[in-house]
């Protein structure tokens, strides 16, 4: 199998995950891949207060939580964007076991060659989000519809 993406520096934040050959609509790019962990687990872990302005941590359901800075692989280097040309999507496993569901990357329109993959992370932290957290969680995408940060407006 053709290699489809690849993981590089971004211009966007750091490292992030660029299309090599072109992805259709509707296409799985990759499985989101890492331990799994409990909320409390992670809470203990990394604190639950949104403090780094950085995370590999991705809610899979009430239970789980798919850890990608533990045994991850390059879909954590996806970044956000307001104008995302992919999005998550939680694939709950048949067997109703919530350890055996899957966070998927698929693409929500044609993404060219050399394009960057990115999603809308949908950040809503349980603290109240002050400005100095909102600068924390800086957006950076250059989209312009961009909302400025990560963090998405409690409703």
């Amino acid at each position: 199998m053709t290699r489809r993406i690849v993981a590089r520096r971004s211009p966007i934040h750091g490292n992030g995950v660029f299309a090599v050959a072109p992805i259709k609509k509707g296409e799985e790019v990759i499985q989101y891949k890492g331990t799994l962990m409990t909320h409390a687990e992670a809470d203990d872990m990394y604190g639950d207060g949104g403090e780094t302005g950085h995370t590999f941590l991705f809610t899979l359901n009430d239970d789980y939580i798919v850890d990608a800075n533990r045994h991850g692989n390059s879909a954590r280097w996806i970044n956000h964007s307001c104008a995302p040309n992919c999005r998550a999507v939680v694939e709950e496993s048949a067997d109703g076991n919530p350890r055996h569901d899957k966070v998927l990357i698929e693409a929500i329109r044609a993404i060219k060659p050399g394009e960057e993959l990115t999603y809308d992370y949908g950040i809503i932290l349980d603290v109240p989000h002050t400005a100095r957290l909102k600068k924390l969680w800086q957006c950076l995408c250059g989209a312009p519809n961009c909302i400025g940060t990560l963090l998405k407006p409690k409703r």
